[in-house]
């Protein structure tokens, strides 16, 4: 699985909201995502801010905005969570609208009128305890009710497949695609697709973004990206022409603070705001062509 870089800067809280702006200000986002912290005081911060790469990482840590003596910089690997440790301690069942998530250990917890979707801890993100997998599972059972009935989906930055899985329950006739970047994570997308009896109606594929020939005259009636605010913005042009007509977009990873920022790229590719909540912090946006 690819690391990921963090680099934070702490020191005073005026001096790192400044920053923050001018980040926020920038035309094209200069990291996959940031956030501000107070760091033991009002009077002090953490800005954290997330990079594929430690070159990218060094490279903004040398910019002027960060040079500055009252500044304490330091840039680390992404700490990998224990993902077998937590799923010996077994997560409990979540329950997401008319789903319920859980691993193995907790097969018998599920309500019989759950949809119920078996995922466990692993390597991939996506158990749906995290508020980003939950806010997308609760916004697609609603468009279900609603009576959204999507004949081609796809799941941008699958994860463990999860969105893909849920998807295949509530429209099982429907096609859909969920891409990676991360080889490990598009396999164990097809581990829990079999797992959930599922695997016949999603073609999972390692893409990077949407550069894989798999997406060639491809469109979409549903699209779910579950990912962070940086590359949400990047991709919303790329995302907004692979959408047809009457078509729905569920975009997440996104803090509430980025909301504003996600939105308005998305208005600016076309689309329309057609929803949004906020789960601990963490805002859920759907859009429609």
């Amino acid at each position: 699985m690819s690391v990921l870089w963090v680099m934070d800067a702490r020191g005073a809280m005026d001096r790192l909201k400044t920053i923050q702006t001018a980040l926020d200000n920038e035309p094209e986002p200069p990291a996959l995502s940031w956030s501000l912290f107070e760091d033991g005081s009002q009077d002090r911060g953490r800005l954290s801010l997330l990079f594929q790469t430690m070159g990218e990482a060094e490279r903004m840590a040398g910019q002027g905005l960060f040079q500055h003596e009252a500044l304490a910089v330091r840039i680390a690997p992404l700490p990998e969570e224990d993902w077998v440790a937590l799923s010996l301690q077994g997560l409990p069942l979540v329950r997401a609208g008319r789903f319920a998530v859980y691993g193995a250990h907790a097969a018998g917890d599920a309500p019989e009128d759950a949809i119920g979707l078996e995922i466990e801890a692993g390597p991939a993100f996506g158990t749906g305890h995290h508020a980003t997998t939950r806010g997308c599972l609760e916004a697609a059972d609603e468009l279900e009710t609603e009576g959204f009935s999507p004949e081609q989906t796809l799941d941008l930055g699958t994860g463990s497949g999860l969105l893909a899985i849920a998807a295949a329950r509530l429209w099982p006739h429907a096609d859909i695609l969920a891409t990676d970047i991360d080889p490990e994570s598009v396999e164990e997308t097809r581990v829990n697709a079999l797992k959930n009896a599922v695997l016949d109606h999603i073609e999972a594929v390692e893409a990077d973004g949407f550069s894989h020939p798999v997406f060639e005259g491809r469109r979409f009636d549903l699209i779910f990206a579950n990912i962070l605010a940086g590359p949400l913005i990047t991709l919303a042009g790329d995302i907004a022409s692979r959408l047809n007509a009457d078509g729905r977009v569920i975009l997440s990873g996104l803090l509430d603070e980025q909301a504003g920022k996600v939105s308005a790229a998305y208005r600016e590719a076309g689309l329309k705001p057609a929803g949004s909540r906020s789960l601990d912090g963490w805002t859920i946006l759907v859009f429609s062509a």
